[in-house]
């Protein structure tokens, strides 16, 4: 069975049970079922929806519940059969979709995810999180403007989003307009007050400093973005490569090294901190980082260096 969810099939199916609805037996399976998806414990919730799918295969609400739960263990094949499953019985509602949307953003499949999120914004045009995601899947796409369009629809609804104002800089920096999105970093940061929770607006504008050449004004950026989110690594990395810059190579050694004990699989890190050493003139210790990011890029191991941030969450309005 192919994991794509057709949206005419869901549509048809709108039409075929427009009343299907869930026995008290169901719903009390559902509520236990809930409960330990809530409270995180995945294994028992597809335990539990499973054994009861085994007796009651027909049941929409078990195939979404089970579906929900899948995601969230980032099994997202699985969770696009059983929204498949479900549909056949009852059509999905807006908290469905939007995990079968999530469900694409996991497999890298941002065309179809724009698809199943701008389904989304259609039937509750007044979720400005419905509206965020779609923007955060117009940005992946390179879909800049598109982007911007979706983020200032969030403002409109929900004002002061520091998500959707940081978001709306990248996707202006994305369109090559600096300006507009180094005023949009600020903005972000400034409407946290004095006591911010947010690292991301940090980082971005620390990033586009150091890019334009100014490390000294990302610096202080970078290291309340650190101190904000101290296990983050791409923080690290970037506040390594602007004390870099600024000719610290001391202190930009030991962001690298955190950069690295935080994403130990990570090439680029063990490249980076190699240059350090050696410019440093501790040549064994920059061999060793070069032998680990080659053997890294070799095996085919190496990953990305994760930058950690308020995940999709498929939640229903």
């Amino acid at each position: 069975m192919s994991r794509r969810v057709p949206l005419c099939f869901l549509t048809a199916c709108a039409l075929l049970f427009p009343g299907a609805g869930t026995s008290q037996s169901e719903a009390e399976l559902l509520k236990t079922a809930q409960s330990l998806l809530a409270a995180g414990k995945f294994p028992e919730a597809e335990m539990t929806l499973r054994r009861y799918l085994k007796d009651d295969p027909s049941s929409a609400e078990a195939h979404y519940l089970l579906g929900d739960v899948l995601f969230r263990e980032k099994r997202a094949v699985e969770s696009l059969g059983e929204f498949t499953a479900g549909s056949k019985f009852k059509p999905p509602g807006a908290g469905e979709l939007r995990t079968i949307a999530s469900d694409y953003v996991l497999l890298g499949d941002f065309a179809d995810a724009d698809e199943w999120f701008s389904q989304v914004t259609v039937e509750t045009p007044n979720d400005p999180e419905a509206w965020y995601l779609l923007g955060r899947t117009k940005y992946n796409e390179n879909r800049f403007a598109e982007a911007v369009a979706s983020f200032e629809h969030v403002l409109a609804l929900r004002p002061k989003d520091v998500r959707a104002e940081d978001n709306l800089g990248l996707s202006q920096q994305g369109l090559g307009h600096t300006e507009q999105a180094k005023a949009a970093f600020q903005t972000a940061i400034d409407w946290q007050g004095d006591v911010p929770t947010d690292a991301q607006p940090y980082l971005n504008l620390g990033i586009l400093l150091t890019n334009q050449g100014d490390a000294a004004a990302a610096i202080p950026q970078l290291t309340k973005a650190a101190a904000l989110a101290p296990q983050n690594p791409k923080i690290h990395e970037e506040l390594g490569r602007a004390l870099q810059a600024k000719g610290d190579m001391e202190a930009a050694q030991s962001q690298l090294e955190t950069a690295v004990k935080l994403a130990p699989n990570a090439a680029s890190l063990h490249f980076k901190l190699g240059q350090i050493y050696r410019h440093r003139g501790l040549n064994e210790r920059a061999q060793q980082e070069f032998a680990i990011c080659a053997k890294l890029n070799g095996a085919q191991s190496s990953t990305e260096v994760p930058n950690p941030f308020t995940p999709i969450a498929p939640t229903k309005p």
